[in-house]
């Protein structure tokens, strides 16, 4: 099936590992906003895309991953290189040697043998800013996350970045595109903010279907149901962002987290379809049984 997958950080890598793992080869379109840590301090430095969050995609898809893990996702901790990520420095180099961020990660998806492809939703470089509810303009992803008031909207900087083509050819064939989970408004939603991007997973013929969170996030979605996650992606994105919700069908574990409450008849007056299944484990998402709902979805479009 050709399952295209928007979103960023550890939600994006659980659903393409999954996925990997049932023997499919999806598309990532991944958010490229992240201005923190090691892959903040490669941008302002080298002024190169930020890293983290393909590197991350590229290690879920990886042939080996176990192996990949040690080298790709270690972290050093002493000198000048203290806090970064070797496969961010990996990413960095290759950049310069083939001139170009693109060239990079084919290169690292050939070293890899990665199940899929990873594309950045944009080549441009981008700034996520928020208009929060108290009238404050906040700038740059880490600070949009830490904030302890609540987003009232959010755009990029600038407002219309060019989007990748190859991501906008595969939501063009895709048999299923997929949001979430992750952060709302720091993962999910920023590829959505690239205009071309927004306009053709609109009008993809496959369905739309959302990954909600299972645990309110701090400073983000504190408060938020299901039901309202579906609202604040038709009011940055528009009606039919959302197609299905994908449900889980047992009750999180006790947990100090705040769960994310699931109203299915909440859900469907916003006239979206909700899948329940056994997609959890723990308070977290399984990437397997969550794979093979999207494969079934996928298969019955």
């Amino acid at each position: 099936m050709r399952v295209v997958c928007l979103g960023g950080g550890t939600g994006l890598s659980t659903v393409l590992r999954g996925l990997k793992a049932v023997g499919q080869r999806p598309t990532a379109i991944v958010t490229l906003t992240d201005d923190g840590g090691s892959s903040g301090r490669l941008r302002r430095e080298l002024d190169i895309p930020p890293p983290g969050d393909v590197r991350a995609c590229l290690l879920a898809l990886a042939e080996d991953e176990s192996l990949m893990a040690q080298v790709f996702g270690h972290r050093f901790t002493r000198g000048e290189l203290a806090g970064h990520n070797l496969g961010n420095l990996f990413l960095a180099a290759l950049t310069e040697i083939a001139g170009s961020f693109d060239a990079a990660v084919a290169m690292t998806s050939h070293a890899l043998a990665i199940a899929g492809e990873v594309l950045p939703a944009t080549r441009e470089e981008a700034v996520l800013v928020a208009e929060m509810v108290d009238g404050r303009v906040v700038a740059g992803e880490t600070a949009v996350a830490t904030d302890r008031s609540h987003v009232r909207r959010l755009r990029l900087e600038p407002r219309e970045p060019r989007a990748h083509e190859g991501a906008l050819a595969a939501i063009g064939a895709a048999d299923l595109v997929v949001l979430g989970p992750g952060s709302l408004f720091t993962s999910t939603l920023p590829p959505l903010l690239v205009p071309a991007i927004r306009e053709a997973v609109l009008a993809a013929r496959a369905p739309r279907v959302y990954v909600a969170n299972l645990l309110q996030q701090q400073n983000e979605t504190v408060g938020y149901d299901a039901a309202r996650h579906v609202d604040r992606l038709v009011q940055h994105v528009g009606a039919g962002i959302v197609d299905i919700v994908v449900m889980p069908s047992v009750d999180h574990v006790a947990t100090d987290l705040v769960p994310v409450e699931f109203d299915e008849a909440s859900l469907r007056e916003r006239g979206v379809d909700v899948v329940r299944a056994p997609v959890t484990r723990g308070h977290q998402h399984d990437p397997i049984s969550l794979a093979r709902v999207l494969v079934r979805l996928a298969t019955r479009r």
